[in-house]
């Protein structure tokens, strides 16, 4: 996402200037096509969605908490995106199963590793400790898991395994049992449903996919399967669809927007990627209530990037300091000591932050929460300076020592923060306060996405002037090879996973939407950087795929 395309200017004065060389935007104007006429949900779709909707409450209130029926419709309406209508009624509904199971020696299907994986799963993602101790029945004396042929529940311990924490070794045990063998299963597998199920899950895990990315695609892949719900299939394309809608007018307002402050033409170096980062934190939330936030975020975002890349791939060393400065000030007046083309940034910065205090000052208690977002963007700029400081002096620092900017950078706290204003929740001075003493769960979203996006961009980093990365700190501090620095930073990552996961288990300081609003930066994250890839500056590729899938293409009814 960051430090990719810059070339170093040919004047080598101290004001030499950093020329991008950014992909042009794949999407322009792509979004104004979508009209209120266009995106307008009829009476009729209303109608149909809300009748479907209380056939599968019925559904899901007269099945038995304590059966494996519930397990499996509770897990596919949160795979198929529907969950978000029922939260109260599946939160209910997995501290009864949690209850009944910590109180019985023997619970149903004990024997069975499809639903005793999926149990633990659904109530570890629910933020219920559930031991890990309920699959040594399915080891060996020796604490290996015993052979199996049984696809469905080596994929359903594989899924289970994700949800691991710390010193869990039996979890470590179930990951490498069953990535194992559902690899050497795969090629010879008949079932093309469950096929493409295992090939999803090698590829993704439920617990690092963004939920609408994963219900776009299981909508696809629970139509084939042969014991699907109709009712429910025919529900969950009807919300897709008419979900979509509201997204493309979400994108259809943020692309007004983006076209008259004409970024692209007034400041050409940087990224034009819009749609990208409405992509980006559509993942974070994508309820209908959370309209307002997702807008808010998509606006922040691509004032974010501009920014960073005011930092990293235009601005001269002598320009960053007074830019620094000015956001310090967070003053107009501070306007006067900056460059032309500064200002044009730094005005609508301002402009954005004091639209957000307006409409929040009509909310109690909301206000409070844009002072906060203030701060994080004050702490971005700082740390974006150190990283131009440690360029500037041919600095490489210590490990330790760019971990600690990193997790600015890293850009968690700025996000999870930002997201609080958006809200239509009252958020406490509790959570704020929460928030502020930056959190495991969010400095492990943080780490996640800064480490992935290291690792990503480094190769293409080699060949041209760059800010350090933890790859090239992690190398000369510890003389390691690129690939030993590599593998030592995603064992960083996975550990930030389990982070994460322990933090679900612990935090009950804060609202579980504030959780997941950390966790959901993760998936983003893991998503646009994956397969060593970054899909944030080059977006011509999955990302495009992805977004395409989500905001253009409908599901088949």
């Amino acid at each position: 996402m960051r430090k990719m395309t810059r070339e170093l200017a040919t004047n080598a004065s101290s004001k030499s200037r950093h020329l991008a060389n950014f992909e042009p935007t794949f999407w322009g104007s792509h979004f104004l096509s979508y009209t209120p006429q266009l995106t307008e949900i009829s009476s009729q779709e209303k109608l149909e969605v809300e009748d479907l909707k209380e056939k599968v409450m019925k559904m899901l209130v007269e099945t038995p908490d304590n059966s494996a029926q519930k397990l499996v419709l509770i897990d596919t309406m949160q795979r198929l995106g529907v969950s978000y209508h029922f939260d109260n009624e599946i939160e209910k509904s997995i501290q009864n199963i949690f209850d009944t199971t910590m109180s019985q020696l023997q619970s149903e299907n004990d024997d069975n590793l499809y639903i005793v994986s999926l149990r633990f799963r659904l109530v570890r993602q629910q933020g219920h400790y559930m031991s890990s101790d309920v699959f040594k029945q399915f080891t060996d004396h020796g604490g290996k898991f015993k052979e199996t042929r049984d696809v469905l529940g080596l994929l359903s311990l594989y899924e289970a395994s994700h949800m691991r924490v710390h010193d869990e070794e039996i979890l470590e045990e179930a990951l490498t049992f069953t990535t194992t063998h559902l690899e050497s299963m795969l090629p010879n597998m008949t079932n093309n449903s469950l096929k493409v199920q295992v090939t999803e899950a090698l590829s993704k895990p439920i617990r690092k996919t963004v939920p609408r990315v994963g219900a776009r695609k299981y909508i696809h892949i629970y139509g084939n399967i042969e014991a699907h719900n109709s009712l429910l299939l025919k529900f969950a394309k009807l919300d897709f669809n008419m979900l979509q809608k509201l997204h493309q007018q979400e994108l259809n307002e943020i692309t007004r927007w983006w076209k008259d402050l004409d970024f692209a033409k007034k400041l050409p170096y940087g990224k034009d990627r819009l749609v990208e980062g409405y992509f980006w934190m559509n993942g974070m939330s994508f309820d209908p209530q959370y309209s307002r936030m997702r807008k808010i975020l998509a606006k922040v975002f691509y004032m974010n990037s501009i920014i960073d890349d005011t930092y990293d791939a235009y601005g001269t060393f002598d320009e960053l300091v007074l830019f620094t400065s000015a956001i310090q000030r967070w003053d107009i007046r501070a306007m006067d000591s900056l460059p032309p083309y500064m200002r044009i940034s730094y005005q609508e910065l301002l402009n954005m932050y004091d639209e957000m205090e307006q409409v929040l000052t009509r909310e109690a208690g909301k206000s409070e929460s844009v002072y906060y977002a203030k701060n994080e963007m004050k702490r971005l700029a700082t740390a974006y300076m150190k990283e131009i400081d440690w360029l500037n002096d041919g600095y490489i620092p210590k490990y330790d020592e760019y971990m600690t900017n990193a997790l600015v950078t890293g850009t968690g706290m700025f996000y999870v923060t930002h997201s609080l204003i958006g809200m239509e929740e009252l958020i406490t001075k509790e959570t704020i306060e929460w928030i502020t003493n930056e959190p495991l769960i969010v400095r492990a979203a943080s780490l996640i996405a800064r480490f992935m996006d290291d690792i990503a961009d480094h190769e293409v980093q080699q060949q041209i002037e760059h800010i350090a990365s933890i790859i090239d700190c992690y190398i000369k501090e510890y003389g390691a090879s690129k690939e030993e620095a590599c593998i030592e930073m995603q064992k960083e990552v996975t550990n930030a996973w389990k982070d994460i996961n322990k933090e679900f288990l612990l935090t009950r300081k804060v609202p579980f939407f504030i959780l997941e609003q950390a966790l959901n930066y993760a998936r983003s994250a893991d998503t646009t950087f994956g397969g060593g890839h970054d899909g944030y500056t080059n977006s011509n590729c999955e990302t495009k795929n992805l977004i395409t899938s989500l905001f253009v293409e409908s599901v088949n009814i």
